[in-house]
């Protein structure tokens, strides 16, 4: 079979893929060049590429899997309609959310220690910057699934107080994370207020889009730090903008964008902003437990049976039947 990855960059995901499907053909293309590139594709892994019903249309594919959770770009009813599976792979038990929540710890150690700015030798004189420490500050965790739970452990260990916001409130918390109160998502502005770092760990879908707006942004304390290993959807980048040059934050750490790739010359990254490029779950152990799942859901799209973590049940699946499954 041909498997198509609809990305520009990621190529830890081929390259940890190809060993395990060694029958079949793993190729890539862009996102903006994915219709052009359908011809005799069976399985399409899309990352951030748009699979919406013209693109089903335009090929012959019969399983959309996500390298991962997210799946905010494909069209699940057109593909269903249409007999294509639509599967992702869970972060819990593949090392995704323990590398994700991982990421986050690194984005809040490099702004609380002003990193990269003055903390090279020969930038600054010695003993400066002052930074901040961890140890005692509170952390608001959006979100406790698999990425929430995973940063709370971690972030538990360097002494913070954590709180939380999910759509179950808990005024008890969650003690065994460490958690002292869980707010719902009606106290959302509340919670963001006595926090000195917010780390977004939600799912992303329309209900969540811009979840920190301008008036959630306006609510967080002074000189806190806005944290996101989720999804850019979550923020309105603008807002955001302008509650850093008006010094309503001290900075954020970002690793998901409004646009991927965003344009670098975005007036947001003229403040303190530690950007990187979408990598929080690009490690060794993520991927090789993700690539593991996706190999397994190939040979099982091959053998005409469903795929784990799929989202949908197509009636009649369009399959490999109709193309050499040996090639």
């Amino acid at each position: 079979m041909n498997i198509l990855v609809a990305a520009e960059g990621y190529g830890e995901a081929r390259r940890r893929l190809a060993p395990l499907v060694p029958r079949d053909r793993v190729i890539a293309c862009s996102p903006s060049s994915l219709a052009s590139s359908l011809a005799d594709v069976d399985v399409v892994i899309p990352y951030v590429a748009q699979i919406d019903e013209v693109a089903i249309a335009a090929g012959s594919f019969g399983l959309v899997q996500q390298f991962g959770v997210g799946l905010e770009t494909i069209d699940v009813d057109a593909a269903t309609r249409a007999g294509v599976w639509v599967a992702r792979v869970p972060s819990r038990g593949v090392g995704n959310a323990e590398s994700v929540a991982e990421h986050a710890v690194l984005l809040m150690l490099a702004l609380s220690r002003r990193w990269p700015g003055g903390a090279h030798l020969g930038k600054a004189p010695m003993g400066e910057p002052s930074g901040l420490a961890l140890h005692g500050k509170t952390a608001c965790i959006i979100g406790l699934g698999d990425i929430g739970s995973a940063l709370a452990v971690r972030l538990r260990s360097f002494g913070m107080r954590l709180i939380a916001v999910r759509r179950r409130p808990d005024e008890l918390g969650a003690p065994e994370l460490g958690v002292e109160r869980v707010y719902g998502p009606d106290d959302l502005d509340d919670a963001v207020a006595r926090a000195d770092y917010v780390a977004l760990c939600v799912n992303y879908d329309a209900a969540s889009h811009h979840l920190i707006g301008e008036r959630t942004l306006a609510a967080f304390k002074p000189g806190s730090y806005l944290i996101n290993v989720a999804r850019g959807g979550l923020v309105d980048h603008d807002a955001l903008g302008r509650a850093l040059a008006a010094g309503r934050l001290a900075g954020a750490g970002l690793d998901v964008f409004w646009r991927e790739p965003p344009d670098a010359s975005n007036p947001l990254f003229a403040h303190n902003v530690i950007a990187t490029p979408h990598v929080a779950g690009v490690t060794d152990v993520s991927y090789e437990g993700i690539a593991h799942v996706v190999a397994e859901n190939i040979e099982r799209y091959r053998r005409g049976e469903a795929p784990f973590h799929a989202v949908n049940a197509p009636e009649r699946v369009r399959g490999p039947a109709s193309v050499d499954a040996t090639r």
